[in-house]
């Protein structure tokens, strides 16, 4: 629970009192925000008291009369406008009329209270105060993480172009110089390497826009019933000439339709990062299957192969922005690390859920499993993980 300082500053001792009992044990439940407040109650008889104690620890909440011997309430008002801070002014006075609420908005007051005052009048100017402070800590709080969030995206994502944009570099001066010599099939490797990163920050982008489009909420999907063999089947064809490339074979079982309401895009993309990463991360002579099947109403997407596998920390580390698994055996497999993050928020997007299952040298199995489609995509904030397959 958190506790907020109140300071009430009133030259009648009276009035005090009657505050002090009023917030004792008084507590405020701010559901939309699951938090509950309390209160502490400090005292100042005098504005000038109430400056010296503002200055030397600025409370949440001023309770200010505002006729009082020496400085009056507005005069403390203009006081602590001249060196800001997140503290909310409740002016008390006897003189309730438009013309003093104005004046003491004008100079800083968040709320007003006109004398006398009922006990369920107090509590309804601190809860509403209240609210007011926790939602702005909140708000403060949530806007220093999204600055870190920011800070920590853009440096991640910095890493991972420098690595692929140095090779590319040397690569080309090695051409420059003519470190090979000057026959031109001594470089086709060279080439060969260039490409290759090239093509890694292609699929690094591809997939930064797949992720903000669905973080968004912007992109736009066509939901339609379509047999999720299909896009099945357009994916492995797809990858079938890598997979070749690396003696792996890819096969898909589903001998029946398997109906479900969905984007056929979204489908292809979960589709298209799992298989990618089971050809990725497989050894040659390996093999992937696809299996899809529908039970209880969900759709049931795995993906199986039989590669380098993962250990129970490493799979436990899947499935956040530019996590990849780095190890000896990953060592020269590229990959934008967002693969898999794209794959979990896309099966929340239909109500769903993926599993991992793996072990060390004996390949993985990711299990998507797909229910009716949420209507509007859900807010989400990117989070980074430092460190799986992509």
């Amino acid at each position: 629970m958190e506790t907020l300082r109140v300071l009430v500053t009133d030259d009648e001792m009276g009035m005090r009192l009657g505050v002090l009992r009023t917030l004792r044990g008084f507590t405020v439940r701010l559901p939309d925000v699951n938090e509950e407040v309390g209160f502490t109650v400090e005292q100042a008889e005098s504005g000038e008291q109430a400056l010296e104690m503002i200055a030397a620890a600025p409370p949440d909440i001023l309770l200010l009369d505002h006729k009082m011997p020496g400085i009056s309430g507005l005069e403390v008002l203009d006081h602590i406008a001249r060196t800001p801070t997140e503290m909310l002014t409740i002016m008390i006075t006897a003189y309730a009329s438009i013309e003093t609420a104005v004046t003491a908005t004008k100079r800083g007051a968040y709320d007003f209270l006109a004398k006398p005052f009922t006990p369920d009048e107090v509590k309804a100017a601190i809860r509403k105060a209240a609210h007011r402070i926790v939602l702005g800590k909140q708000a403060r709080k949530l806007a220093e993480e999204n600055r870190q969030v920011r800070f920590q995206f853009i440096r991640v994502l910095g890493h991972e172009l420098k690595a692929p944009l140095n090779a590319v570099e040397g690569y080309l001066r090695m051409l420059q110089d003519r470190a090979l010599g000057d026959a031109v099939g001594a470089y086709d490797e060279t080439i060969r390497r260039s490409i290759a990163r090239l093509q890694g920050m292609h699929k690094l982008i591809a997939d930064l826009l797949d992720l903000t489009h669905i973080e968004s909420g912007q992109r736009r999907r066509d939901l339609r019933e379509i047999d999720a063999r299909q896009p099945a089947q357009a994916v492995l064809e797809t990858l079938r000439a890598e997979a070749e490339s690396q003696q792996v074979s890819l096969e898909l079982h589903a001998a029946e339709p398997v109906p479900l309401i969905a984007d056929r895009s979204d489908i292809e993309m979960i589709l298209s990062n799992l298989v990618s990463n089971a050809v990725k991360y497989n050894r040659p002579g390996g093999r992937v299957d696809v299996t899809l099947s529908k039970k209880d109403g969900k759709t049931s997407i795995v993906v199986a192969d039989t590669g380098i596998g993962m250990t129970e920390e490493e799979a436990g580390k899947l499935f956040g922005e530019f996590v990849r698994i780095r190890n000896e055996k990953t060592a020269g497999i590229l990959g934008s690390g967002l693969g898999l993050s794209i794959v979990r928020k896309l099966a929340l997007l239909y109500g769903g859920e993926v599993r991992v299952e793996s072990r060390p040298n004996a390949g993985s199995t990711f299990t998507v499993l797909l229910d009716a489609p949420i209507a509007q995509d859900p807010p989400s904030t990117t989070t980074i993980s430092p460190g799986a397959e992509s």
